[in-house]
């Protein structure tokens, strides 16, 4: 050692009783102002003490190298210390080597990081080097107080120095060492390192570990429960889509029937924006006769599913004529197809007409009882092969009804099916319980009239005139240009023209050919020796009370499904839906349970088989040698 140098402070210098033990010595960059009220006692056995100049070092940073993260078998295997070996453990009595400022000048200190901290830990500001001398003690002390309880525990047993993790727990616990109560006594120096007089409390509380367990990947949302504070607003969560709900919100809510608050209603302008922001819902409407045919199609993606729409709809309503005599089947194969993500909200029957409405899951809440009513059209009242079946309820604040017909059959006879739909609208008795939404502009006569939104769908046997020559020889043409030379040949377009039935209705523009007669199993028309005309029975109408609240995206026919010599229809809406009042009896969430289960189970019975099947065909690859 040179003469007049001062010796090096790491090197037989023990902690002095006036000097700061090594947890709390800062660098030059950001060493705190220390509270100067305290004087430190000047030992007096050592008479040189006073003339030894020394320049304290700031302690070397710990290097945080990527450690194994948390594993969820090792985190339930792991035993978290009791209360009382914790607080040994923060008074410097732990099993795993005691208190930093208690030990050898001469121990040096470990740099790694404890072996159980996850790799999150990396993004831990470099100023919490300042906090500790590096030891894996005071690594484990100062995250105490800024993570969760849990983590906190497990991270101080994997930061035992001098014995195994596993093993720390199984240590007996030591009693605790007297607590010397003067203010500079190292032990409470030591405890209270994050107390909020010390300087560099701010700092440790603006880094934060974001992860509460290691199996949630960086691109995960935060975990609520790592948060600092204990308040209810870290309760919640942050994983889920739905709105939280305020308290005073439900204190000041009404359900009762007939309110007329504008705001907290359950049909009202508030629910409404939740689900709707736009004041639109998506409607799928689709007409089928059947035939009477037994045999289903295998698969009914293309009706209910077309490949032009993006997006499933919120309301799926179906009206078979002629339905197959299984009428079981048939519900269960719609609710097969579209999924978990609907409920089959009503179906109704009325003979051969069957009528299926499924809506989304999340808005079964939303709608009122469903009614149903049912008219013969036939002379004699017991053959229901022909006549109309409505449905009808309330979304919100728009009232719906929904009529699938099938009117008199042959090509002349007009002056019939004239008849039978003056007989459905004067027929049908709806609505019944719930009230109507604009009874001011309802028509006793009229039950198209009492509905803000009416859909009218089947088979209306309006036929194409001219023959079946002619109708062949347009058919020959273009595909455009023959839809427009065949509708001017329709029975339909034409009545409507006039007034005389569908009064008020709106059809969109057909750009289909006829989905009436073909073969069954074929694309060919009529080749039986009865040559019907091709012809634009089956149809899809619509009616609004309001101006421009129904807007037809898509008008078309399902040519894949050849199981009836009529090919089905379906149109795409959007429908503006209006906010309501609780005046109505609500449905309260009721569906058709049974088949929802029922549904649930074909489809996962059928994947087991299409994934049985894939692994059977590759295990029964045969090489062949040539």
């Amino acid at each position: 050692m040179l003469k007049g140098q001062p010796p090096n402070s790491d090197e037989g210098l023990g902690p002095r009783p006036g000097s700061l033990p090594a947890d709390h010595r800062q660098g030059p960059e950001e060493s705190p102002v220390l509270p100067l009220d305290i004087p430190a006692p000047v030992s007096k056995e050592d008479p040189q003490a006073e003339a030894r100049p020394f320049t304290p070092k700031p302690p070397t940073r710990p290097r945080l190298e990527r450690a194994l993260s948390l594993d969820e078998k090792s985190w339930r295997k792991r035993r978290f210390r009791t209360s009382r070996e914790d607080l040994a453990a923060r008074n410097g009595a732990s099993p795993s080597g005691g208190s930093l400022p208690d030990r050898a000048p001469g121990t040096p200190t470990r740099s790694g990081s404890p072996p159980c901290l996850s790799a999150s830990l990396q993004e831990i500001p470099s100023s919490r080097g300042a906090l500790g001398g590096g030891g894996p003690s005071s690594w484990g002390n100062c995250l105490s107080g800024r993570i969760s309880t849990s983590l906190d525990l497990l991270h101080r047993d994997g930061a035992s120095a001098r014995s195994s993790p596993r093993l720390a727990g199984l240590l007996p616990p030591r009693p605790l060492p007297a607590l010397d109560r003067s203010v500079a006594s190292a032990s409470l120096r030591t405890a209270n390192r994050v107390d909020p007089d010390h300087a560099d409390h701010k700092l440790c509380l603006q880094a934060r570990l974001f992860r509460a367990h290691s199996s949630l990947g960086p691109d995960r949302p935060p975990s609520p429960l790592a948060r600092d504070d204990c308040s209810l607003h870290s309760a919640r969560s942050t994983f889920s889509l739905l709105a939280p709900i305020r308290a005073k919100d439900v204190r000041s809510r009404s359900y009762l029937e007939g309110s007329l608050l504008a705001s907290g209603a359950l049909m009202g302008a508030d629910e409404l924006a939740r689900y709707f922001p736009d004041r639109t819902m998506s409607l799928f409407v689709a007409t089928w006769n059947m035939q009477g045919q037994k045999e289903l199609p295998p698969n009914l993606d293309e009706l209910l599913l077309p490949a032009e729409a993006d997006y499933a709809q919120d309301l799926y309503v179906v009206g078979v004529q002629e339905g197959c005599s299984d009428r079981r089947e048939w519900e269960t194969r719609l609710q097969e197809t579209l999924g978990p993500h609907y409920v089959m909200l009503h179906s109704a029957a009325h003979g051969a007409l069957y009528m299926s409405v499924l809506i989304r899951r999340d808005l079964v809440w939303f709608c009122s009882e469903v009614e149903s009513s049912a008219v013969t059209t036939r002379i004699v009242s017991q053959i229901k092969t022909k006549g109309a079946l409505g449905v009808s309820f309330t979304f919100f604040g728009t009232s719906f009804l929904f009529i699938t017909s099938h009117f008199t059959s042959g090509d002349g006879k007009v002056s019939e099916r004239l008849l039978d739909y003056s007989k459905t609208i004067q027929g049908l008795a709806l609505p019944k319980n719930v009230p109507d939404t604009s009874p001011y502009r309802s028509d006793a006569a009229d039950v198209t009239t009492r509905f803000d939104g009416v859909f009218w769908f089947g088979d209306f046997n309006f036929r194409l005139s001219g023959g079946r020559a002619a109708v062949e020889a347009i058919l020959k043409q273009d595909a455009g240009a023959s839809v427009q030379a065949l509708l001017q040949h329709d029975q339909l377009a034409r009545e409507m023209s006039r007034g005389s039935v569908f009064k008020g209705f709106h059809e969109p523009d057909i750009r289909f050919l006829p989905s009436y007669k073909f073969d069954v199993g074929k694309d060919s028309y009529d080749t039986t020796s009865k040559q019907r005309v091709p012809s634009y029975t089956d149809r899809v109408l619509y009616r609004s009370r309001h101006r421009d609240d129904i807007c037809a995206l898509r008008y078309s026919s399902c040519r894949g499904i050849r199981t009836s010599d009529h090919r089905p229809v379906y149109g795409l809406f959007r429908v503006k839906v209006r906010p309501g009042r609780d005046n109505i009896p609500l449905a309260a969430g009721k569906f058709d349970r049974e088949l929802y289960l029922l549904g649930i189970k074909r489809r996962i019975s059928k994947e087991t088989q299409r994934q049985q099947a894939l692994k059977n065909q590759h295990s029964s690859a045969v090489c062949t040698v040539s």
